[in-house]
């Protein structure tokens, strides 16, 4: 045993100096201007390696991500982009490393392009245009900023967009990209009216521009070769991005190198012709005319991340359900199942997966959860049970069980218990909507997946009926799939459906209300339509499936009484009957006891549209919606203004009023006796006190087990299996994603931070070429906002503070003291106070920075 330990070491010692000698997803290579450094980011740091290869220098190890370097012209300094202050900040040093200087401290993200001489830098931000710029405004297209090696103030130098900036070595002229519209950067193949080319700019008193290339493709990153007149570029003219060469007239392209299978990026050169470029995670060297050679780069580092981080949440719940006895709310964290109890922060945790888990119902008898979760090749629905008899509750259960309920190769989540908690319903496909018998494990097809359409995770909806004998689904139908319509199902699997709003709108979110003798829903029909992709508003409508509860809900307030002192005299009659029975069972036990069997329904179809209401007294951007079991109520998520508030509308005093501010729109339980509503938002849980109109959080503490490698790995395999069961193309374009899904595969054990993570998704989903398609990452830590005026102004000015040039209507400074006009210097902002000359004015909207110097 000892031997095989030994060996075994070794080879894990083996791996280690290999996976160290042979790193991998090395990023933004830049060779220095001698030819004998190149610089490149890997794993959020600044390295750099002699171009013949070797081991490579740490200069950066500041825990924040360092990337984007550049050399000076003499090769003395690198600057590179940094978010070490929540936002990323242009930041230089000695080539040899040591202490970086910050050079700008706007909270807008500013990455370094080139130098413009010796003592200046050009770097891209997407600030403000120029108050002549006839651009749309947006910060889709960045501008063009120059800032001195030692600080100071920027210099707007650009107002059009231009990406890859490279001056030649007079710095009268300037190749660059150009930015046409929004596409995602790492997206290959594509041909389109926004691909990039590449433009000439001749810096004479007027800046005439020249577009050199016409490929209806993409051309981007040129350099300068050394004579001056011609340049290398990369292009996809021949399919996978590879270096290529043209003069000025742009009519004599040459291709230098010949990769296949995965682009070339970041091209960069010297001085002396040798040019320098990544692929495939790699870094290469080429010289016009001899075959490309890999820089043998050598990697000896700490290891910055950990395997396992211990955490702490009182924040980010997601998906929630509510137990039988309203004393326990399940939920989910960052992809785990926790139970929490309503009146105390204990919480326990269910599942410690780096894998998502989702779709939480509890069991009719509180003893049962069920839930889907992405294990191994596709999603499966999985249920966890208390195992002692003893405990009554998750929160504080000595022992669960979990069980695999529905594990095939078919997708299989958004699982629902039935009323009497015999079987489990669940979508397959993410449309078939099928019923598990938990007795027999017998699985049947209820509505098959024809009838509907998904486009999104989650966004399927159906319910159970009381009786556990029917479904309300969503349904193809009259409308097509972006206006569905609401179905009733058999849940036998006979196919027995009925379309029920035929409507030719959208109808969505049905609910069973009334003891299943009705329904509410969401629909579009009569309020603000939709003229493209913006959204439409909701209503929230009833229909009745039975004619006396229809007209039991019309009553007016004075017949609701005398029908209510009727009642209260059969109440009395049945409490005199039970006044022998035991008077000291507690609510727990009371809880326990086995519910009277559910009358099957009965419906009157025939007469449905005739008992049709709209119980939203107007249409609104709605969230979720309540009916209490009496009827008399409606609670509802509404956003008028920002967010979502909730609001109440009684039937009987036929009045509308908003209870709370800022509720949120996410899903609403009630519990089963109708007194509390539970719902999450803000990744807060809460629970809103129907007869006094409070709301209440409910605390918890999940102690959660962040694995960021296994995440990591969890999410890629997650993304790649989503675009192979969604993607609209079953053939997905022709490629071979399985070959891809292993190419990309290989960077994980390299990437220890989320900026690089979205990169190399984005890469990978770059291969599908599909419009908009791609990963992102916006850290959560941000820099204090720079204040932002509503003004332009003047470029010209090189005085202290700001001149404004233009002031923007209805703009926070046109609310300011009317002294503020064009012309004004701007000298500080101080809290909400403008100060001009000696004077402060102030600020009555908009935001300003606290003590920004300006």
């Amino acid at each position: 045993m000892k031997s095989l330990f030994i060996l075994t070491s070794a080879l894990l010692f083996t791996a280690n100096v290999l996976a160290e000698n042979d790193p991998l997803w090395m990023r933004y290579p830049a060779i220095s201007p001698n030819g004998e450094t190149i610089a490149f980011t890997y794993k959020g740091d600044i390295y750099t390696v002699p171009a013949n290869g070797g081991k490579a220098t740490q200069l950066t190890t500041h825990p924040a991500h360092d990337t984007r370097p550049i050399w000076s012209p003499d090769g003395s300094k690198i600057a590179f982009a940094s978010d070490r202050n929540g936002n990323f900040d242009i930041f230089i040093m000695d080539m040899e490393g040591g202490s970086p200087k910050q050079l700008t401290t706007h909270s807008a993200n500013e990455y370094p392009e080139t130098f413009s001489d010796a003592k200046h830098i050009l770097y891209s931000a997407a600030i403000q245009q120029d108050a002549k710029d006839s651009q749309f405004p947006s910060g889709q297209f960045p501008q063009i900023y120059r800032i001195g090696i030692n600080g100071g103030r920027p210099e707007l130098y650009s107002s059009l967009a231009m990406e890859n900036l490279a001056l030649n070595k007079k710095g009268d002229k300037l190749l660059y990209q150009d930015k046409k519209g929004y596409e995602d950067p790492w997206r290959k193949h594509h041909q389109s009216s926004i691909t990039r080319d590449i433009w000439l700019c001749t810096l004479d008193r007027e800046h005439s521009f020249q577009k050199i290339t016409s490929f209806k493709g993409e051309d981007r990153n040129p350099v300068w070769a050394t004579d001056g007149s011609s340049f290398y570029y990369l292009s996809e003219e021949k399919g996978s991005f590879n270096i290529f060469k043209n003069d000025l007239t742009g009519r004599n392209s040459r291709q230098i190198t010949n990769h296949t299978m995965h682009p070339v990026r970041f091209l960069t050169s010297d001085n002396n012709g040798n040019l320098c470029y990544g692929y495939d995670g790699e870094i290469y060297t080429v010289k016009e005319g001899t075959q490309p050679k890999k820089v043998d780069v050598q990697i000896i580092s700490d290891k910055v991340e950990n395997d396992l981080i211990h955490q702490l949440k009182a924040s980010g719940a997601t998906d929630i359900a509510v137990s039988p006895n309203g004393k326990e709310v399940a939920f989910i964290v960052r992809g785990d199942v926790y139970v929490t109890s309503v009146d105390y922060e204990t919480t326990k945790q269910i599942t410690n997966t780096p894998q998502q888990e989702r779709d939480l119902d509890f069991s009719p008898d509180g003893r049962s959860l069920v839930y889907s979760a992405e294990r191994g090749e596709t999603w499966g629905v999985y249920q966890s049970s208390l195992v002692r008899k003893n405990d009554k509750y998750f929160t504080y259960a000595q022992e669960l069980k979990e069980e695999p309920l529905v594990v095939n190769s078919q997708t299989s989540f958004q699982p629902m218990y039935s009323p009497d908690g015999k079987e489990v319903a669940f979508l397959e496909n993410r449309t078939t909507l099928r019923v598990i018998n938990l007795k027999n494990k017998q699985v049947r097809t209820v509505l098959d997946g024809k009838y509907n359409y998904s486009y999104a995770d989650g966004d399927q909806y159906y319910q159970w009926s009381p009786d556990s004998k029917w479904f309300l689904a969503k349904y193809i139908a009259i409308g097509g799939w972006n206006n569905t319509d609401i179905v009733l199902v058999k849940a036998d699997g006979s196919g027995e459906m009925t379309n029920l709003t035929e409507s030719g709108y959208s109808d969505n979110n049905a609910k069973w209300v009334l003891d299943g003798k009705a329904m509410i829903w969401s629909s579009d029909r009569a309020g603000y339509r939709s003229h493209g992709s913006w959204g439409a508003e909701d209503d929230i409508y009833i229909m009745f499936f039975d004619g006396e509860a229809y007209d039991k809900f019309r009553l007016t307030k004075e017949e609701q009484a005398l029908l209510n002192e009727e009642k209260e005299d059969k109440d009395k009659d049945e409490k005199d009957k039970d006044s022998k029975k035991d008077k000291d069972k507690d609510d727990d036990k009371k809880d326990e006891k086995a519910d009277k069997p559910v009358e099957p329904l009965k419906f009157d179809l025939a007469n449905r549209k005739d008992r049709i209401m709209r119980l939203t007294v107007n249409s609104s951007f709605l969230g979720d919606a309540v009916l209490t079991q009496k009827g008399d109520k409606l609670y509802y998520c509404a956003a008028f203004e920002n967010g979502y508030d909730l609001w109440e509308h009684n039937f009987k005093e036929n009045t509308t009023k908003l209870l709370i501010k800022g509720v949120g729109g996410g899903t609403m339980f009630p519990d089963k006796k109708g007194e509390n509503i539970f719902l999450v938002s803000g990744g807060q849980l809460k629970k809103i006190e129907i007869k006094d109109s409070k709301t209440k959080p409910i605390a918890f503490k999940a102690e959660f087990s962040y694995r960021p490698a296994k995440e990591r790995e969890y999410i890629f395999h997650h993304t790649w299996r989503q675009v192979l069961d969604k993607f609209y193309d079953p053939k997905i374009h022709g490629i071979n994603w399985a070959g891809y899904g292993k190419a990309y595969e290989k960077f994980l054990p390299h990437i220890n931070n989320n900026y690089d993570f979205a990169e190399m998704l984005s890469e990978m989903l770059g291969e599908l070429n599909g419009s908009h398609t791609g990963a992102r990452y916006r850290s959560a830590s941000s820099a204090p906002a720079t204040a932002s005026l509503g003004a332009f102004y003047d470029n010209n000015y090189t005085g202290d503070g700001l001149k404004i040039e233009e002031i923007i209507a209805k703009g926070p400074l046109t609310k300011a003291d009317t002294k503020i006009k064009p012309g004004c210097i701007i000298e500080k902002i101080d809290g909400t106070n403008i100060k001009s000359g000696e004077d402060y004015y102030p600020l009555l909207s908009g935001k300003a920075g606290k003590q920004v110097l300006l």
